[in-house]
């Protein structure tokens, strides 16, 4: 089956419509409702030509710190020879909609919706759009941990529709996740992934755990238990947990429910508030 990848367009409601949505924020979760990805709320980068972005999430003390994530929205020629400022950030690109040139560490490469690029801390690169239509695509970042003997990650180029989902167990594929990185690498200290249930499937408990979550709606919709609230949620909106938020979810139908998946993984937890730990 073919994948669909929903992205905003901005734009702006009427003023004959009703305040109406579903935007929630508590000390465990966020629900970003795709209503509210207008141009009102857009921003800016230095170092990006004809290029605008939501900002999904940000680290914020008390609640998730280990990420960002936005949505980017690069017009025709338009882009960045200097994409990433912060020094030890390291990003993965997800291709929603348009076609990005991908320039790094000397090499060219075109992604298309499902593209997948995974960029080191070291890597050298550069993103323009060298298309007609205009590009949109996911950006997350996180601080790469260094651990004893744990070299970096190299660059991954990759498209989700070229890798076969793994299903969970005992579920007969009605819960399956799409991964680009092998679970076992150590050097990656974030996964993102994406994750499908068929009409029907369910996360038959209620996780709780320390990896701290951003999942962005790709397709479909769904009732998702958020500590201690069932919401319903579609395709654009995005929920934001912080670390143990409880979580479950129960795809109804009647199509396809899939989501952009960020984790943080395989790492010690700091001892010292605010501290990262120190190599040997």
């Amino acid at each position: 089956m073919s994948a669909t990848y929903y992205a905003p367009h901005g734009g702006l409601p009427g003023q004959d419509q009703l305040l109406s949505d579903r935007a929630i924020f508590t000390d465990a979760y966020a629900v970003i409702p795709r209503g509210t990805m207008r141009d009102i709320v857009t921003s800016f980068l230095p170092g990006w030509t004809d290029t605008r972005l939501w900002v999904l999430a940000r680290p914020m003390t008390g609640f998730a710190e280990t990420f960002s994530q936005y949505i980017m929205e690069v017009q025709p020629g338009g882009g960045s020879d200097t994409p990433e400022e912060e020094a030890g950030a390291q990003g993965v690109l997800f291709v929603v909609e348009g076609e990005a040139t991908l320039d790094v560490n000397g090499e060219t490469h075109v992604l298309t919706p499902g593209g997948y690029a995974y960029l080191p801390p070291s890597a050298d690169w550069a993103l323009h759009n060298r298309g007609t239509e205009v590009l949109r695509f996911h950006w997350v970042r996180k601080i790469w941990q260094p651990a004893p003997g744990i070299d970096e990650p190299e660059v991954l180029i990759l498209n989700e529709q070229d890798i076969a989902p793994t299903a969970m167990p005992d579920t007969n594929g009605a819960w399956a996740t799409t991964r680009f990185v092998d679970p076992n690498d150590l050097r990656h200290d974030m996964h993102v992934t994406v994750v499908t249930f068929e009409p029907g499937g369910v996360i038959p408990f209620l996780e709780t755990h320390v990896m701290e979550h951003g999942l962005y709606v790709l397709e479909g919709k769904a009732a998702y238990r958020l500590n201690n609230d069932w919401v319903e949620v579609e395709a654009g909106d995005f929920m934001w947990l912080r670390a143990f938020c409880p979580q479950a979810c129960y795809a109804g139908g009647p199509g396809r429910f899939r989501y952009l998946l960020y984790k943080d993984v395989n790492r010690h937890m700091p001892l010292r508030l605010g501290a990262q730990p120190q190599t040997r």
